[in-house]
């Protein structure tokens, strides 16, 4: 059987800045991972990319996954599955309810299962009751070595010498950014932002990557996962009235506001050379119409 052939995705690195960064000297570029597609967005198109790979080398036909209603990688693998010729099982955490990412998810064919917040703590058991001998298990958010391997291949497109901005959920594409930089050599300082509160319990696993030219801000989680307040809202209407771009606010907005925070304080020196991944997620902005 051939292996499956999945084309490095769309990726422009554009000039990007807000008017109050102008007197900070610095240089800001966005690396534009949301413009891989319109749904297997963002690092969600890099870490499904060796998972489905692996699949197709196993003979598998179908892919089953996890996540939260709103999660964008659901819909992700729900696309991707249908692109690549997968069906596709997604159990969602939480009682059975409709909304927008659902449906879409549903459109690419996917099966929903719900269940129980307290079931959904043994994924274990619960992959057992759906598991197929044509099934392949991708963990939630794809968050295992291969979805790593694929985050961290962005860094190929990227010069050394930068401050490389991330933003930080179950930690896989950090994790897989700080492996790719010891495997490539790269001089490269990693900022990542953690959008979810007690984000600490993931410094052993970005320790244990063996790059330690990086810092971790655990403050930009704006009172916790999904959470949301004015000055983040606001924010995000700033950045598309002022830019054009698109940023979310369960992830990339949380950490560009972070980011032009440390900018506007002076956190870095003149002539700092600094890329914001913009890593997608831009369905969760479909949730603020429920908020």
């Amino acid at each position: 059987m051939a292996e499956l052939e999945i084309s490095e995705p769309y990726s422009p690195l554009e000039t990007f800045s807000l008017p109050e960064w102008e007197p900070f000297g610095l240089k800001v570029e966005l690396k534009r991972e949301d413009l891989s597609h319109p749904f297997i967005s963002g690092n969600k198109w890099r870490k499904l990319k060796y998972p489905l790979i692996e699949a197709s080398k196993l003979g598998k036909t179908k892919l089953l996954t996890f996540g939260g209603p709103w999660s964008n990688h659901i819909l992700a693998t729900a696309a991707a599955g249908a692109k690549y010729g997968f069906k596709t099982t997604g159990i969602i955490r939480g009682e059975p309810i409709t909304n927008p990412v659902l449906n879409l998810a549903q459109l690419f064919g996917m099966k929903l299962h719900f269940c129980s917040r307290e079931a959904y703590k043994n994924k274990e058991q619960l992959a057992s009751q759906y598991l197929s001998e044509n099934d392949y298990l991708i963990p939630e958010g794809g968050d295992c070595l291969a979805g790593e391997k694929g985050a961290g291949e962005v860094l190929q497109q990227l010069p050394n010498n930068i401050h490389l901005c991330c933003s930080v959920g179950t930690g896989s594409t950090f994790s897989g950014l700080l492996k790719a930089a010891v495997n490539q050599q790269r001089t490269i300082h990693f900022h990542g932002f953690a959008v979810l509160k007690g984000a600490d319990y993931l410094l052993p696993r970005f320790e244990s990557a063996n790059h330690t030219d990086f810092s971790f801000h655990t403050d930009s989680h704006f009172g916790g996962y999904a959470k949301t307040n004015p000055e983040l809202l606001n924010f995000i209407a700033q950045v598309a009235s002022q830019t054009g771009v698109l940023v979310d606010q369960v992830y990339e907005g949380k950490m560009l506001l972070r980011l032009h925070k440390l900018i506007t304080e002076g956190y870095f020196k003149p002539g700092t050379h600094i890329v914001i991944l913009h890593n997608g997620g831009l369905s969760g902005l479909l949730g603020l119409s429920n908020s």
